[in-house]
């Protein structure tokens, strides 16, 4: 009887610091997480609020081939911020794709922080070293491709979007949406056609498909694999797009997946994307089968900015 008595409580306190063991390791686990997403939001937040930050974008030009003049005269093709450039700056030069600056004399324009003294040729977004980045005062101008549409993009530092920014929203950070996926690689990857919010459709590269379970179902949505990366990159709508989240939907990057093929879909790093703040990016949409019939309430709200 004694003997049994002393197992009893030998199990009890076992049993009791098994359990303050595992209270403590899931405090420790909720502690860090929600270090981790407050270091994302902070980032997110720098990323967004520098001064070449998406809340600096004021302008998009298409450009078509020939010539195209650019300065702050409403009579140029590429029209700059009143007050922030010469009535005429420079000339754009477009053949086949390629873009040449020449810059007329008395305007100082740098490119990636060297000025420009003679006609240049210009790297675009799709280049791997990365567009050439022209700088005129407080102006920042690159040319971007998609598809085989090229353009003009103009940054002001000093943007009224950018000053009277109204900071970000978000759900209250929840352990529950940090969610363990299965990857599913397709053999050979498979090609999905996506469409921006200007109506182009281009096709991009997903490896494979995340499965992962909520509320007991299993779901599945295809990520892209961008040029030069190796996260993966996730566009996804759900139940709140469009109510408390941005109506064009929602993007998060995911880590690759690890040797036994298991991903980890944080949903609390959501986040809106560049066309929540302005009118002149060319912001994905998520594929239909990322349309998720459930709410996600996690990662980025609306913002309750006026767009300019």
């Amino acid at each position: 009887m004694k003997h049994t008595l002393l197992f009893v409580v030998i199990a009890v306190v076992v049993l009791t610091a098994c359990q303050k063991a595992t209270k403590q390791q899931s405090a420790i686990d909720q502690a860090a997480h929600r270090s981790e997403i407050q270091k994302w939001q902070n980032d997110r937040l720098a990323s967004l609020t520098k001064e070449d930050g998406w809340l600096t974008l004021v302008g998009l030009f298409w450009l078509n081939e020939g010539e195209h003049t650019l300065g702050s005269d409403p009579k140029n093709a590429v029209v700059l911020p009143k007050g922030k450039a010469p009535g005429v700056a420079g000339v754009f030069s477009v053949e086949k794709g390629k873009v040449l600056l020449t810059v007329h004399p008395g305007t100082e324009i740098t490119a990636d922080n060297k000025p420009v003294t003679a006609p240049l040729q210009l790297r675009d977004d799709t280049d791997d070293k990365g567009p050439t980045i022209l700088k005129l005062g407080s102006l920042l101008i690159n040319i971007i491709k998609r598809g085989d549409k090229v353009g003009a993009r103009v940054k002001d530092s000093e943007s009224q979007t950018r000053r009277e920014f109204k900071g970000l929203e978000y759900y209250p950070i929840d352990p529950k949406w940090r969610i363990e996926a299965r990857f599913e690689p397709y053999q050979p990857a498979k090609a999905i056609p996506i469409t921006n919010v200007l109506g182009m459709t281009d096709d991009e590269t997903s490896p494979g498909a995340l499965a992962f379970e909520v509320g007991a179902k299993t779901y599945r949505i295809d990520p892209i694999l961008e040029k030069g990366e190796t996260d993966l990159f996730v566009m996804i709508a759900d139940e709140t797009t469009g109510k408390e989240t941005y109506g064009a939907g929602r993007y998060l990057y995911v880590s690759p997946p690890d040797a036994s093929g298991k991903v980890v879909i944080d949903f609390n790093k959501t986040y809106s994307p560049p066309c929540a703040f302005t009118n002149f990016a060319t912001c994905p949409l998520p594929p239909q089968q990322n349309h998720l019939p459930f709410r996600i309430d996690a990662g980025e709200k609306k913002y309750a900015g006026i767009v300019h």
